[in-house]
């Protein structure tokens, strides 16, 4: 593990706002830079109570505004939700505002339901025509063309770094045949992730982009000063997952001491092992999760995620993650 970086979906919890959930953002990525991370990613994801990176760009720029020399990024933009032109010159004045600090990481998901992704794109293609949009995306980032041609303004030249973001076996085969970094979704789809990490690197091309591949796994993390209080403060995340996952999304609710009450056991088995790429307690307890994840897996860069209805509470999880992850990456 060379790096390690953050996640944050910028929740909304329970008795607070959107814009209290922005200001929480904007905290918790000032005490990340301080910490150390590497990057801080926002993700895209529509009519969702709970989550306010909506106009996950505009976040982008707020939180980059906000921070001196901490990598700012998407992890992603569901591209299929918008025309690659769109995206190249969002991201192109992001990168012109904020120089060689911007990521794009692209999904093929469309980040909510059915029906608000007909409200986001209109008119559906039957077709997927995500491997040609990323290549279309790339290009508009890239030089421009001589004699002209439809430019992304700003956004030409700027070569923003694109990733492929995946939770199957369709990304880590996009990203090794197009040569790009790839970031795995583990932290709430983790069966695939060994697979994924195999297929990616031993079929990588390399690229004007990449000469080696270079891979992503993302992991939730909840610390605290004990493992007591930090399986407890991870049951706001449970339950969230919980009640997206029965068709009751809602905003981060906050944490309780009896999980079995509120979520049938099914449930939360199968929330659980959704969930199972992670890490949970005080420092000396996730030293070893996040070790045997970095041991069995091998990432070049891991990526940490987690919903704690406390601001300070989460701040300080990420900030215990941090000295953890720093001296497994220096040791």
């Amino acid at each position: 593990m060379k790096k390690f970086s953050l996640l944050d979906l910028s929740p909304v919890p329970e008795g607070k706002t959107a814009a209290d959930a922005l200001d929480n953002t904007v905290a918790l990525a000032r005490a990340a830079e301080a910490a150390g991370y590497h990057r801080f990613w926002l993700a895209e994801h529509h009519n969702m109570p709970g989550i306010a990176s909506a106009a996950t760009a505009v976040v982008i720029g707020h939180v980059a505004n906000a921070t001196q020399n901490m990598r700012i990024g998407a992890g992603g933009i569901m591209l299929p939700n918008h025309a690659p032109l769109i995206v190249a010159e969002q991201f192109g004045t992001l990168a012109t505002l904020y120089p060689d600090r911007i990521d794009l990481g692209l999904g093929r998901a469309p980040g909510t339901d059915m029906a608000t992704a007909r409200a986001l794109r209109r008119h559906m293609a039957p077709e997927d025509s995500f491997p040609q949009d990323v290549q279309e995306l790339i290009g508009y980032l890239g030089d421009a063309p001589e004699g002209g041609g439809v430019r992304a303004i700003p956004g030409a030249g700027t070569h923003v770094p694109v990733w492929i973001l995946g939770s199957s076996l369709y990304g880590a085969q996009l990203a090794a045949y197009l040569g790009l970094p790839y970031a795995f979704a583990s932290h709430f789809a983790p069966d695939l992730l060994g697979e994924a990490l195999s297929i990616y690197r031993s079929s990588f091309q390399p690229s004007e982009h990449l000469a080696q591949p270079y891979a992503m796994m993302a992991a939730g993390v909840c610390a605290a000063e004990t493992d007591a209080e930090a399986a407890y403060l991870r049951t706001s995340q449970l339950l969230a997952f919980a009640n997206l996952r029965t068709g009751k999304p809602g905003k981060l609710p906050h944490p309780t001491r009896d999980l079995t009450a509120q979520i049938p056991a099914p449930v939360q088995a199968a929330i659980q092992h959704a969930l199972s790429c992670s890490a949970t307690g005080s420092a000396e307890t996730i030293r070893g999760q996040l070790a045997d994840l970095i041991e069995t897996y091998q990432p070049d860069e891991l990526m940490v995620t987690g919903m704690i209805h406390d601001s300070a509470a989460r701040i300080r999880s990420f900030e215990i993650a941090a000295d953890v992850l720093s001296d497994l990456r220096d040791g």
